[in-house]
């Protein structure tokens, strides 16, 4: 495991558990801030980020946080983090978060991991080397166990979350984009998407997109568009992680058909 990488997600998952033990859920869920991402920073991503911040500091890596956002510090290598994936989760006392971290080195995905905070269970993988956990394998979209962000009713992207439910096995919405993509990754899950919200930043992607190709699976966008490295975290995604490339074909195809043309939601 990638040295930078443990240092920090153990940073995360130390704040965490202090920050559960020594504020009410009032208090953690308070907005404090507005993240880089253009999103309200809670209480609780502020703690644990700050903790993160401060083993950074030491380390030769730029970086990319979801909260304060692009740090040049002039390194070519690129520490990419979700500090607290799953905030309300965690604010709420609900056990789903996790830290996801990426390095990139001159904007390439080298490494990954992703840490289950509430347990300190994590997923650590390198890009071309097979990782020794594996996805489900599976090609076929119908019976499938898929995850997927929450729907948005009054949005045309509304029927493309439907279409997708009437023809998985299973449905379950968990909150935490990276947490759901590494279930995946390990064959928990057959799959996980955003069915064309554009809710997905290039934090929430960027170990996913490591890890998962490394177990044998892929992670697409809904409209094709390459993810790839970006400092600019108010550029969207929906994505699209599939134990394999033949189901995430299946799911693109059919998001394509439901979603109107040239949608993109807002």
């Amino acid at each position: 495991m990638n040295g930078i990488l443990a240092k920090t997600a153990e940073a995360a998952r130390l704040a965490y558990i202090d920050a559960l033990a020594s504020h009410d859920r009032t208090a953690l869920a308070e907005q404090v801030a507005m993240g880089a991402d253009g999103t309200p920073t809670m209480r609780i991503d502020r703690i644990v980020e700050d903790a993160i911040l401060a083993v950074v500091d030491g380390l030769p890596v730029n970086l990319l946080s979801e909260e304060t956002g692009w740090l040049d510090r002039g390194y070519a290598t690129t520490l990419v983090i979700d500090p607290l994936d799953g905030s309300a989760n965690g604010a709420a006392g609900v056990p789903l978060t996790a830290f996801a971290g990426t390095l990139a080195v001159d904007g390439v995905f080298t490494e990954s991991l992703t840490m289950w905070l509430d347990t300190g269970r994590s997923w650590a993988a390198r890009k071309g080397q097979q990782t020794a956990y594996r996805t489900s394998g599976r090609k076929d979209l119908d019976g499938a166990a898929i995850s997927l962000l929450r729907p948005h009713p009054h949005e045309p992207s509304a029927k493309a979350w439907w279409a997708v439910t009437q023809r998985a096995a299973r449905i379950r919405v968990l909150s935490s984009s990276c947490l759901e993509s590494a279930l995946v990754a390990q064959g928990s899950t057959d799959g996980f998407l955003d069915a064309g919200t554009e809710t997905h930043r290039l934090v929430d992607l960027a170990a996913a997109s490591v890890m998962v190709p490394a177990a044998g699976g892929v992670v697409l966008d809904a409209h094709r568009r390459p993810i790839t490295f970006d400092t600019d975290l108010t550029r969207r995604w929906s994505g699209v992680v599939a134990a394999t490339p033949q189901l995430g074909e299946q799911l693109l195809d059919l998001l394509q058909m439901t979603l109107p043309a040239g949608h993109v939601s807002t």
